[in-house]
């Protein structure tokens, strides 16, 4: 397979390190759309940037990573979610286990008109927290790792990580949708126990905004 500027720069960027550098809100590569993956690299070297990208969230520590938050212009996305949380988070936020996913060229649309909304951050944001409503239920269309159709509903927790890493993909931070009254910092201890209720309710009366569904 012939060289090609993304596949150069893929190797440069895994000469370095196992673990990667993550990118901060304010790079452009963050806002601009991702190149469709068309088999820019090779299996081996995809495979390798894989690897690369499950131990960069692993390490951040996060559960999902998208291809532009390392730099790359590239529709790839990982995601994996333990889902290591007291029980009634859990439960509030529909939050259960996933094994770890490569998605390729990936895209949702909602199902059902249910929107749920939750704090959220990310790895390319640090230091914050604000809430977002997001589609409660979506239908997942992309590719894996091997080039195999997926076509999948998620709800819950899930549902709110596809969303989140495919807006990665499409040039949106979550805070284009965050309520930005719920900003948030998480820069001490006090600031995070204040808002890490199973749901965002006391947020939205003290910090004055209006969740979905009670209007």
């Amino acid at each position: 397979m012939p060289s090609t500027p993304l596949s150069e720069h893929v190797e440069a960027l895994l000469a370095d390190a196992t673990v990667l550098p993550i990118v901060a809100a304010g790079d452009p590569v963050l806002r601009r759309p991702a190149e469709p993956w068309d088999g820019q690299l090779s299996d081996a070297l995809l495979a390798r940037l894989v690897e690369a990208m499950r131990a960069t969230m692993h390490a951040a520590p996060g559960v999902g990573l998208a291809a532009p938050q390392i730099g790359l212009p590239l529709r790839l996305a990982v995601i994996e979610d333990p889902a290591t949380v007291p029980e009634d988070v859990a439960t509030a936020r529909g939050r259960v286990p996933q094994p770890f996913r490569v998605l390729v060229n990936p895209s949702y649309e909602a199902v059902g008109e249910r929107r749920a909304a939750f704090f959220e951050g990310c790895l390319s944001v640090p230091g914050y927290q604000a809430v977002v409503a997001r589609h409660e239920r979506v239908r997942l269309r992309a590719l894996d790792e091997r080039g195999r159709a997926v076509d999948e509903e998620f709800s819950g927790w899930p549902a709110r990580i596809v969303q989140h890493e495919t807006d990665h993909l499409d040039g949106t931070l979550y805070l284009d949708r965050a309520e930005l009254r719920s900003l948030a910092s998480t820069g001490t201890q006090a600031a995070v126990e204040r808002w890490a209720q199973p749901t965002p309710r006391a947020a939205a009366r003290q910090l004055g905004f209006t969740l979905p569904g009670s209007d």
